[in-house]
């Protein structure tokens, strides 16, 4: 049987105390500290002598003490254990616990936890990863290990990405987002949190006034916070981001930055529309300040072509761009990228360096060939049609059981619904019912900032089946 512990014993041949009392206290110390937990194996006693260089009689005597105390019990044929119940350890033991001062996260929340297979899942707008081209990564990612050069690989790369993705992402964005991209200003992330988070803490100082959509993305607000910036809340509506609000609070207050989610706001999923776009811009250079566009699921737009990227506008030059491939390949494929004016992300580049030396390369190599050879354009074509779909089962789906309930307009695109309820409720009491009901749904009281109640839910439509949306729809729609 394999005994894991790694004996820690330390004897003193000139210490009064014997030397069998001494192996004894040692191993009581160890179960005390919680190295060895009740049920685990102790070495056999010719083992421990040899370990700690003493005759096997001198461990003999130890064990037989433990057994006799309690502290360790014998199982026939199968060894020596520590006991399954302990004496009762003496109250007035002393444990010296750490005393130093550090930053408290625990009031940063995830948007929804993960959940149990078996629940009809209404996640934020998650992509459906039984549709992720599995097969073509693995055979890339085989590929590249097969390189006689692979052992280059292997080494430190650039803390910006893997050249060769960072080369494909520019060409992407030239060419279907039409944007002005030179892959020496991409900096690959793992994700566009990330993406996100390094786009903050190179950009804001304690103090520093950032406006954010209301409702908005609770993840970038803690963001900003987290860094130190004092939040102004910008309202949303049918248009997307009220840049007259905006532009009274430009007056009064000295704004370093403006988060925004334009293609498809985030939670409402409303697109902002041209006329808006091009009065951001303009503010944005007028009063000096930075836009940050959070583009996570620029692909999937439905009602007509893409809206193109703030950052796409000659005019735009404080625009920083934020985008992920994990919305269009799978959530665990974590490659996010940000770009924008050059001595930024140069800056931005050096912050990534000290906080995550460089990303996965074997990951952002196969990624880059599966944009080269076309494979995952081939992928966002069926994804899209078939969330194009969903869409429209979803649609149908809350005309037939919510009805005059509930108040909506069918997204141009993303993946999710913005329901409104007729009447007032708790979105966190109507989670926790719906969960006793196998559906689970994030609560959106904490995407309001401002402490108002949005009386709403996001629900993401695209990683669920026709069969499971009509099922969670329906049991929305008997539990309100």
């Amino acid at each position: 049987m394999l005994r894991p512990w790694k004996t820690i014993l330390t004897l003193d041949f000139g210490n009064k105390l014997a030397v069998y009392r001494q192996i004894a206290e040692g191993i009581i110390a160890e179960i005390r500290k919680g190295r060895l937990k009740p049920g685990t194996a102790l070495p056999g006693t010719r083992v421990l002598a040899e370990d700690i260089g003493v005759n096997r009689k001198t461990v003999v005597l130890a064990y037989d003490a433990l057994i006799a105390e309690g502290w360790l019990e014998t199982a026939d044929k199968k060894g020596t254990f520590v006991s399954a119940e302990l004496p009762k350890l003496k109250t007035t033991q002393t444990n010296a616990g750490s005393n130093f001062q550090f930053n408290n996260h625990s009031n940063i929340e995830t948007l929804q936890a993960r959940t149990p297979s078996s629940l009809i899942t209404f996640n934020d707008g998650l992509p459906d990863v039984r549709l992720a081209p599995m097969d073509e990564l693995a055979k890339a990612y085989k590929r590249i290990f097969q390189q006689k050069t692979r052992w280059r690989m292997m080494g430190y790369g650039h803390e910006q990405g893997d050249e060769r993705l960072r080369v494909a992402l520019a060409d992407m964005l030239s060419h279907k987002r039409g944007m002005t991209a030179n892959f020496a200003n991409i900096c690959i992330t793992r994700g566009s949190q990330m993406a996100l988070y390094l786009t903050v803490n190179t950009l804001i100082k304690t103090g520093d006034y950032v406006a954010m959509e209301c409702p908005g993305y609770l993840p970038a607000w803690q963001t900003f916070k987290n860094a130190g910036a004092q939040m102004i809340t910008v309202n949303v509506d049918e248009k997307g981001l009220v840049v007259d609000e905006l532009e009274q609070i430009c007056k009064v207050k000295r704004l370093k930055a403006v988060y925004v989610t334009p293609h498809h706001q985030f939670p409402t999923a409303v697109s902002m529309k041209v006329e808006r776009r091009l009065k951001l811009i303009e503010l944005s250079n007028r009063y000096g300040f930075a836009i940050i566009e959070d583009d996570y699921d620029h692909e999937y737009h439905f009602e007509t072509k893409s809206l193109l990227p703030l950052a796409s506008e000659v005019q735009a030059v404080n625009v920083i761009y934020i985008s992920s491939l994990s919305k269009l390949v799978a959530p665990a494929v974590r490659i996010g990228y940000v770009t924008g004016p050059a001595e930024f992300i140069s800056s931005l580049s050096q912050l990534r360096s000290i906080i995550d030396r460089q990303g996965d390369v074997i990951m952002e190599q196969a990624i880059a060939e599966l944009m080269e050879n076309g494979a995952i354009n081939r992928h966002a074509k069926r994804a899209y049609n078939v969330y194009k779909e969903r869409r429209e089962v979803m649609d149908q789906n809350l005309r037939r059981y919510l009805g005059d309930r509930i108040t909506y307009r069918k997204p141009e695109g993303g993946l999710a619904f913005w329901i409104k309820f007729n009447h007032e409720l708790s979105t966190e009491m109507l989670s926790s019912q719906l969960l006793k009901k196998g559906v689970s749904v994030m609560s959106t009281e904490r995407f309001s900032f401002d402490g108002k109640s949005l009386n709403a839910l996001r629900l993401g439509y695209a990683s669920l089946t026709a069969a499971e949306l009509e099922e969670g729809i329906r049991t929305i729609a008997s539990v309100i």
